[in-house]
Parts: structure tokens; C-alpha cells; sequence
């Protein structure tokens, strides 16, 4: 290997900087000790990585490719000192990913579990969208995921925890309008032009469009808001209606001032929520016990949403 990871180290501050001088502040080396290593991975690499400027530097097709190739050598060498690190001091480590409908609400509690039961444990938690956690997962980057279910991926063992209901959410002018004649709404009652649901891409917002019997294309459907607190705080101030998981219920409600829920009538429409971890790693213990932790905390946030929407 004619590269080392300090060189990508600093190909990578330079990337992100644009700047040798600012690069080597930032990796806290002179500018000189930069350029002599960016110079030795582009002979290295067989050609410019940059293109060099006055005052900026511009990546290559070739650095661009180095970049992202470097970027995924670092992490894993960053993950390797972790383990030495953490097997050294006899420490533990959980890499645990959580999509951003479920993190505000069940981390906090899940993370205070884990450590009160085990102050060894360290664990880095990494929030994104299904798709890419269960990439993240087949690549070996994360232990586990907790999201809904089913994933819809093969090689994963899939553990339920529990199940979270949707309640109708908006102003309470809006959702007295929606009961004035109706003894019992329920979702396929909303309309097109009355739903706001997250941005695409949020398997929240596939579930609420299927448990409302619409499809994505339907013309009207308001599908702009990036977190479950934007779209509170929009249907609170009367633009619309949205399907609010049980799990929300109680956080959302004392955030977004004016925000009223009401339940849907028998059978009320839900997701459910489980952990996931390849089927190849090593389960067992340590899987059933972030399992018991997450049904608990998640069990508990649901029982106390239920005084709010009784």
C-alpha cells in the first residue's frame, strides 16, 4: 500500500477547507508538511487530486473518487481504534441506528436503560431514514436498528416490540369541522387537500398514505415537512391535518402550542415498531436485552400518550 491514512487524513481536511493554509491549521501541521503528503498520495494515486487555485483548491474526477473511497477507509480505521480502545479498558460498544420518527422520542429514555444497566457500555447512535440504515446495517456500520417493521430486507432477524397507533392531528377548529356529521371518522374520510405529511422518502409518510387508501400521486397532498415537530407546528397553526403516531402523542402535543389529537374509531390504524440485526452477527444476549429495553421505554411513552388521547 503506497498511501497511508494520515495522507487521506489531510486530503480529506483539504477537501472540506479548500485551502492548504486552512487545511493545516485544521489538521494542526504546517502548510509545507500538507503539501509534501497531498503530493506523495497524488503519486500514489497516479495523477491531481486538486486543482490548485490563488486562494482555493478544486477536487479532481480522480480526487473525487479518492474522496469517497477515503472517507469509508477512515471510518472503518476510526471504528478499529475504537475497538482496540474499547477492548483495552475491557469496554463495550453498540453502533445503533434509528430512523428520525422514532429518535427524539424513544432515545432518550432508551440511552439512560442501556447505561444505568451496564456503565461500561458506550454506544453511538446514528439517526437516518430506513433505506439507509438498512444499508448501513449490510455493511456492517451499524449492530442494530430499531424501526418499523417489516424492513423489507432479506438476512435480517426482525424482533417486534410494540405497536404504535396513528391519531388525527391538527387545530381543534379543524378537527371539530372534521367530526361536525360524522359519528365516526376515519382515515379514508380525509381528503387529498386536507393531508400534510412528512417530505418523501419517510416510510411514516408511505404508512399514513396507505392506512388513508391514497396513492403518492394523488393530486393535493401537502408532502414538504422534514421532522414530525415542523409538521406539528403547521397542522397546530390550522394548514392541514396529519397522522400522528401514539408515540409523538405526549411530546409533540406540550411542544406545538394549539396541536389537538383525537383517536380513530375501532380499528384504529398503527406500525409497528421492532429491532433489527443481520442474521449473521452474533445475537443472544446482548440483542434480547437492547430489545427488552427499547419494548419498555417505547411501552411506557405509549401508555402515558393514551392519557393525553383517551
Amino acid at each position: 500500500m503506497n498511501f497511508t491514512l494520515r495522507q487521506l487524513s489531510y486530503f480529506k481536511s483539504l477537501s472540506q477547507h479548500r485551502n492548504f493554509g486552512r487545511a493545516a491549521e485544521a489538521s494542526h501541521v504546517s502548510q509545507p508538511a500538507l503539501s509534501v503528503q497531498i503530493r506523495s498520495l497524488e503519486e500514489a494515486m497516479g495523477g491531481a487530486l486538486v486543482e490548485r487555485r490563488a486562494r482555493d483548491v478544486i477536487l479532481t474526477p480522480l480526487g473525487r473518487q479518492v474522496l469517497e473511497m477515503a472517507d469509508t477507509v477512515l471510518d472503518a480505521a476510526r471504528s478499529l481504534d475504537r475497538l482496540a480502545r474499547d477492548q483495552g479498558v475491557g469496554q463495550r460498544s453498540l453502533a445503533l441506528g434509528v430512523i428520525p420518527t422514532l429518535a427524539p422520542y424513544l432515545l432518550p429514555g432508551t440511552l439512560a436503560n442501556l447505561r444505568a444497566r451496564d456503565v461500561q457500555l458506550t454506544v453511538q447512535v446514528r439517526e437516518a431514514r430506513t433505506e439507509r440504515l438498512l444499508s448501513l446495517l449490510q455493511a456492517g456500520e451499524l449492530d442494530a436498528a430499531i424501526l418499523a417493521l417489516p424492513s423489507g430486507a432479506a438476512d435480517l432477524v426482525e424482533v417486534e416490540l410494540f405497536t404504535d397507533r396513528f391519531l388525527l392531528a391538527g387545530s381543534a377548529g379543524r378537527l371539530a369541522q372534521m367530526e361536525a356529521g360524522k359519528a365516526q371518522l376515519r382515515p379514508s374520510d380525509l381528503r387529498t387537500e386536507q393531508l400534510m405529511l412528512l417530505e418523501d422518502g419517510h416510510c411514516l409518510t408511505d404508512q399514513a398514505l396507505e392506512v388513508c387508501g391514497m396513492q403518492r400521486s394523488a393530486p393535493g397532498i401537502n408532502m414538504g415537512a422534514g421532522s414530525l415537530g415542523t409538521l406539528s407546528r403547521l397542522v397546530a397553526a390550522g394548514f392541514g391535518l396529519t397522522l400522528m403516531p401514539e408515540l409523538a402523542v405526549r411530546a409533540e402535543c406540550e411542544a406545538a402550542q394549539g396541536l389537538a389529537v383525537q383517536r380513530f374509531p375501532n380499528p384504529e390504524p398503527f406500525r409497528r415498531i421492532g429491532l433489527v440485526r443481520r442474521r449473521s452477527s452474533s445475537g443472544g444476549e446482548w440483542f434480547d436485552q437492547l430489545a427488552d429495553v427499547v419494548r419498555d421505554v417505547g411501552g411506557a411513552i405509549v401508555q402515558d400518550s393514551r392519557k393525553v388521547a383517551s
